[in-house]
């Protein structure tokens, strides 16, 4: 009877709402959006070479990875509310390591903050599966990407300023970010997701439908399209700055010509109509097209520095295409039956980029400059130009039986 009197608030835990997920989403974003520009810089500085550089990226690549695959193991020990406090907490320990700025404390901070995405990423991902229907994944994905457009146009600019100000600035702003996150994820009660009914059976290990996947060339095909590009925003992000140092062109144009792609975020919806008047196969094969002239252009042209800018940001709004579009012609492929187990397999191209970009990045700059890589990258996009001419023609059209596209809710994310 007394549990009458006791505020429906404190009896209940409140039912998180699409709103609450973009917000936590964009705090996801400030974060990592304000360390993506200084990140490469300050380990740059701190080991002095491109391919020290690559080095350290290649070992965060295979720490996070690594990290990404133990998270639902560990989740089985460790409640799923505190994996994504020790999330947020990696966020605190990158920022406090970065501002001591040292050859090996540096190293040490961007393994820290690759942990943090890798376990905050997935946790938050299985949130969202637990709380919003299938109806509302199109709505969410969309809201997500609009608060998070702020932070991404924002953050690199701003953090390279803050750093020309005083180095540690970035970082303690990227810290006190980390604990906001933390303090928000706390507020909003989300526990350890849905309390369900005891499974008849062990649920599968994703792992055991590697053999599905590699059986099924629609998937691999669609797989490394999502590689490559995320390989290409890697290029963008941690050679672009450094060339531009190198170059004498200042550490600020980088996190300049970083926050101006961002800005395309906020004009996505305008993508997706574009989009949907063509086909998928279509999309993605001009999208990959434009970003192999760009990015083989720029290793052309990098005698003329500013030229060099120009062309790879023009790569990076082909880019922010394939953030739309790359990703449908793996989702589309799925069966319904094996969507959560291909997901998790899908989900795995962010890690497998970050191992095969600077692992790639340190093989070339033992024989070749810097440009190099850039036109490695531009070879690997035209490789996908090849490979989408062999995607259904119809792919993402209206279907005439149907009269309609498939679900929003396929969109990747970002």
């Amino acid at each position: 009877m007394a549990n009458k009197y006791i505020p429906t608030l404190l009896r209940h835990s409140p039912v998180p709402k699409v709103h609450h997920f973009a917000l936590l989403a964009g705090l996801d974003a400030s974060v990592r959006g304000m360390l993506i520009s200084v990140m490469p810089l300050t380990v740059y500085d701190a080991l002095g070479s491109a391919e020290s550089v690559s080095q350290v990226y290649f070992i965060a690549g295979l720490a996070s990875l690594c990290l990404g695959l133990m998270v639902p193991w560990a989740t089985r020990y460790i409640p799923r509310r505190w994996m994504y406090t020790i999330g947020t907490l990696l966020y605190m320990l990158g920022a406090a390591l970065a501002v001591h700025g040292s050859s090996v404390t540096v190293p040490l901070a961007l393994m820290a903050n690759a942990g943090a995405t890798a376990t905050t990423f997935v946790c938050f991902n299985a949130y969202v599966l637990d709380y919003i229907d299938r109806s509302n994944l199109g709505k969410a994905q969309s809201l997500n990407m609009v608060y998070a457009a702020a932070p991404w146009a924002i953050g690199p600019l701003l953090g390279v300023w803050l750093r020309e100000l005083w180095a540690p600035l970035p970082f303690l702003l990227a810290g006190a970010l980390g604990l906001i996150l933390l303090i928000t994820f706390w507020i909003l009660r989300l526990g350890n997701g849905k309390q369900i009914s005891r499974a008849r059976r062990p649920a599968t290990n994703p792992l055991a439908f590697m053999g599905r996947f590699f059986a099924q060339p629609r998937l691999i095909a669609g797989w490394m399209f999502a590689v490559v590009r995320s390989c290409g925003w890697w290029v963008y992000v941690v050679y672009l700055p450094i060339f531009c140092i190198e170059n004498g062109l200042g550490d600020k144009v980088g996190g300049v010509a970083l926050s101006l792609s961002n800005a395309l975020l906020f004009i996505t919806p305008l993508m997706l109509r574009l989009v949907n008047k063509l086909t998928v196969r279509r999309s993605v094969r001009l999208a990959f097209a434009l970003c192999a002239v760009a990015f083989a252009g720029s290793a052309l042209v990098a005698p003329l520095p500013w030229l060099t800018v120009g062309f790879m940001m023009g790569g990076a709004v082909m880019l922010v295409v394939l953030d739309v579009v790359g990703g449908l012609p793996f989702l589309m492929a799925v069966k319904p039956s094996e969507r959560t187990e291909m997901a998790a397999i899908y989900s795995s191209f962010r890690d497998v980029s970050g191992i095969i970009t600077p692992g790639s990045a340190w093989l070339v700059l033992l024989v070749a400059p810097l440009p190099a890589v850039f036109a490695l990258t531009g070879l690997a996009m035209a490789g996908c130009v090849v490979v989408a001419g062999k995607l259904h023609p119809r792919l993402g059209s209206r279907r005439p039986s149907h009269g309609r596209l498939l679900p929003e809710e396929l969109l990747p994310e970002k």
